[in-house]
């Protein structure tokens, strides 16, 4: 199989990138793996691409998409019982202190996770025992009708223009893309075709717990106010392997989160990409790199590609 979208020919294959090293080596990286009887040319079947979600394919600041989505559910339960509203995380949704909230996560970044319970103690209970459909339903009406509170664009056209056109070059070179995230998997699946060309099925996230009813007809499944698995850190490459069965031939990412996905990509005798997000274009997005310290010091020592949003890309959104 040769590439499409070769660079040099008509059609750029990246166009809303601009020209620079991160583009070069994502061409370089596809041309080489997809090149027919080439040293480096891998099979079809072992062509996956695994991507972070918040962070690195929509935008994660002033918090994270699903936090909004749950802090107004948690602000709906503290106007209707007011004892919550001295407890947390329902007192930070009630009183909007993102600064508490993004605090637990940034400590969770870094590794200390001693008020990650409290919050999501939280998230667990604002869905609670509601059905997967409802659920699904919901977070869709959600992502589809309602705006990020600082850029003024709706959620889905938050996502990175530049990224879904790497998802597409992908795709039309043999890929099979993945979504891995430490969001929602249910959250993201009702949205993930549309917004990234990337099937329910493809999607890995958190999850919580699932329990079977018996309602004497079809039966529902119900979420359960109990955490499944985190899809964070060391837990992505093993909730890729239990899903794909395969390591992947690249990874992105943006956080420290990502450092294990990334790592698990490289395999002997095949080449692999590793590329890291930099948050670094406060006119166009945001400028931070907290909760990603020790990502770019492993990008710098282990030669991963880094990408600049300031630099290399043409346009954000």
């Amino acid at each position: 199989m040769t590439t499409q979208n070769r660079a040099g020919s008509e059609a750029d294959p990246l166009p809303r990138w601009r020209a620079g090293a991160a583009k070069k080596a994502i061409v370089d990286f596809v041309e080489r793996v997809t090149s027919a009887g080439g040293r480096d040319e891998v099979p079809p079947h072992d062509r996956i691409a695994v991507f972070d979600n918040d962070g690195t394919l929509w935008c994660e600041k002033p918090m994270p998409i699903q936090l909004d989505f749950i802090l107004r559910r948690l602000v709906v339960m503290a106007e209707q019982d007011r004892s919550l509203r001295t407890r947390q995380p329902w007192e930070a949704a009630y009183t909007k202190d993102f600064q508490w909230l993004n605090a637990v996560i940034t400590k969770h970044y870094h590794g200390d996770d001693s008020e990650l319970g409290v919050l999501a103690a939280g998230i667990l209970a604002a869905f609670a025992e509601i059905s997967v459909e409802e659920f699904e339903a919901r977070a869709d009406a959600f992502l589809r009708t309602t705006k990020h509170p600082t850029l003024g664009r709706d959620y889905l056209a938050c996502s990175y223009a530049p990224m879904i056109d790497l998802l597409n070059y992908l795709a039309a070179n043999g890929f099979r893309n993945y979504i891995v995230s430490g969001g929602g998997r249910d959250f993201m699946r009702p949205v993930s075709r549309d917004t990234y060309g990337v099937p329910r099925q493809r999607v890995i996230g958190s999850a919580v717990s699932l329990a079977w009813n018996d309602d004497g007809g079809s039966g529902t499944i119900l979420r359960k106010p109990e955490l499944d698995v985190l899809d964070d850190g060391p837990e992505k490459p093993v909730r890729i392997w239990n899903h794909i069965g395969r390591r992947p031939l690249l990874a992105a990412g943006n956080s420290n989160g990502d450092i294990p996905m990334l790592k698990f990509s490289e395999q002997p005798n095949r080449p692999a990409l590793r590329l890291l997000l930099l948050h670094d274009d406060a006119d166009r997005e945001f400028d931070y790199r907290a909760g990603a310290e020790q990502a770019v010091e492993s990008a710098y020592a282990n030669g991963w590609t880094t990408i600049s949003i300031k630099d290399d890309w043409a346009t954000v959104f």
